[in-house]
């Protein structure tokens, strides 16, 4: 089995320079170019017998698509299959439309008068996002249940802007009471209802979900299990949507405050050794084709300053070193490609096996879609009807809102015209009570099962109800039966409801 090809130089003289211009990788830039040319050449793609350009590595080119790419092969030429010489080689299908589909791409540069953001807007125009197309101003109607007295279906109109100023939302109750099966029903729901176009990350803390193959056939979600076996996390948090002095610097130091806020035992000295190494690492991989380090290259350069230094090892060390022997995110010279856009993807985060890091980790990814969102464009609404792109689900998230994740923060007010969305799943209501930040004002969906010894003022605060209904709810919620949920009523004239919740297991 062939494990690279070469390019044309002139391929790779064009691709470098697009890279440049564009601050996408290369190998991004030749799977653009080899859809082109496989959608406009289609069999009559002229043979390419030039191998003086780049390696292409077959990894990084297929990442996790082979199926994919084939089966797209097998289609455009009418195949039943495809062997390896043709798939992957210096003779190989993909190696013909790649520097055909270069040459286009050089040539679409050109008509937009070597203006790469114009070049990737008509891109985007010549794509005909169908699915997407057909989610727009569609609004999820999510059955969560039957009223107790009433039998009435309980809906959740989650992304109609009429009716809601937002689409976060948090399940709280004690283990044991149906939330997790609830909070699934719901996630499948809305992947069914947006045809697997609104994608979701979840974080499972307790390993409640990672065997749960049923949800992940259905609701289609990649696992990831750290620390079990060698499964890593195809995710960099050192990515950046550009690589220019500031935007390093300032990743640098929101990291090391990253670093600080979970672990308590690192000060300022700490944090301006972490800063320096981020730096360090980000220069030494200047000028490559993945211009972004790992936590090996931020490590090595950590520990030398500090033998450099005559200082012993401490916190940051120990921290830097787990991250980098754990194997937890991706590294250089990993056969998988990093993830390049993370909310495009739905994928499940199984962190029960790890003795540390679980908050950090949670951080560092929630970090890095935030850094995503940042650069997206609001999302569109039609009918009143916001479309929603990503979820971010964050299981005993009791664990989390104590910390001042401003990453976390951030996505939860500047989300909503994003698109990006965050449940919580929690023990308690007072969970949502912290100092540095009011979660509650900004949940627009709350159900509460059964817990005990939650407060009236975070009762009042979670369902907006009046102080002497919030104390009587007291009593109520501590004694509700497995399944049974108090919730904001939709009705102005009621300041509750009570409905029996639905399940996964009983819907699918």
């Amino acid at each position: 089995m062939a494990d690279r090809l070469y390019t044309t130089r002139e391929t790779d003289e064009i691709l470098s320079a697009l890279r440049l211009e564009t601050k996408l990788e290369k190998y991004i830039l030749a799977r653009i170019a080899f859809s082109i040319s496989l959608t406009e050449d289609g069999i009559n793609v002229p043979a390419s017998r030039d191998f003086s350009g780049a390696e292409m590595k077959r990894p990084t080119f297929i990442g996790q698509d082979e199926l994919f790419i084939k089966t797209l092969i097998c289609d455009v030429y009418k195949k039943p299959d495809i062997d390896e010489e043709s798939f992957y080689s210096n003779k190989s299908i993909i190696k013909n439309h790649i520097d055909s589909g270069a040459q286009k791409l050089k040539m679409l540069f050109e008509e937009s008068g070597n203006n790469a953001d114009l070049m990737i807007k008509k891109l985007i125009d010549r794509v005909e996002f169908r699915g997407r197309k057909e989610m727009l101003g569609k609004g999820f109607e999510i059955f969560l249940g039957k009223e107790a007295l009433s039998k009435k279906d309980v809906v959740m109109a989650i992304n109609d802007t009429a009716i809601h100023a937002n689409s976060h939302m948090a399940i709280m109750g004690k283990p044991g009471v149906g939330k997790t099966q609830f909070l699934l029903k719901i996630m499948t729901d809305i992947r069914l209802q947006s045809n697997f176009q609104t994608n979701f990350i979840y974080f499972d803390y307790k390993g409640d979900v990672v065997d749960k193959q049923k949800f992940f056939d259905i609701a289609r979600v990649q696992a990831y299990r750290l620390l079990q076996g060698d499964q890593t996390l195809p995710i960099n948090p050192f990515m950046l949507p550009a690589y220019d002095e500031q935007a390093i610097n300032v990743s640098a130091r929101e990291k090391a405050e990253s670093f600080a806020s979970i672990n308590s035992k690192l000060g300022v000295v700490q944090k301006g050794a972490l800063t320096a190494a981020i730096r360090a690492a980000y220069t030494r991989r200047a000028n490559t084709e993945t211009p972004y380090p790992d936590f090996r290259d931020v490590y090595e350069i950590a520990r030398t300053t500090y033998e450099e230094e005559g200082k012993q090892d401490d916190s940051l060390i120990e921290v830097l070193r787990d991250l980098s022997e754990f194997n937890l995110f991706w590294s250089h010279g990993s056969e998988i490609a990093p993830i390049e856009k993370l909310s495009d993807r739905t994928l499940l985060i199984d962190l029960h096996a790890m003795p540390v890091l679980k908050e950090l980790v949670a951080y560092l990814v929630i970090e890095r879609l935030y850094k995503e969102m940042s650069v997206m464009p609001d999302s569109p609404i039609n009918d009143n009807k916001r479309t929603i792109r990503t979820i971010l689900v964050i299981d005993e998230a009791h664990n989390y809102l104590n910390q001042k994740n401003i990453f976390l923060q951030r996505i939860i007010r500047e989300g909503r015209s994003k698109g990006i969305v965050v449940f919580f799943a929690s023990q308690s209501p007072s969970d949502y009570q912290q100092k540095f930040f009011n979660f509650q004002e900004l949940l627009e969906f709350a159900y509460i099962f059964q817990c005990e010894g939650v407060s009236a003022s975070s009762i009042q605060d979670i369902l907006g109800c009046g102080n002497k209904t919030a104390k009587d709810l007291q009593t109520e919620i501590a004694r509700l039966e497995p399944w049974q949920v108090i919730a904001r009523s939709p009705e102005k004239t009621e300041e509750f409801i009570k409905f029996t919740a639905e399940a996964f297991f009983k819907n699918y």
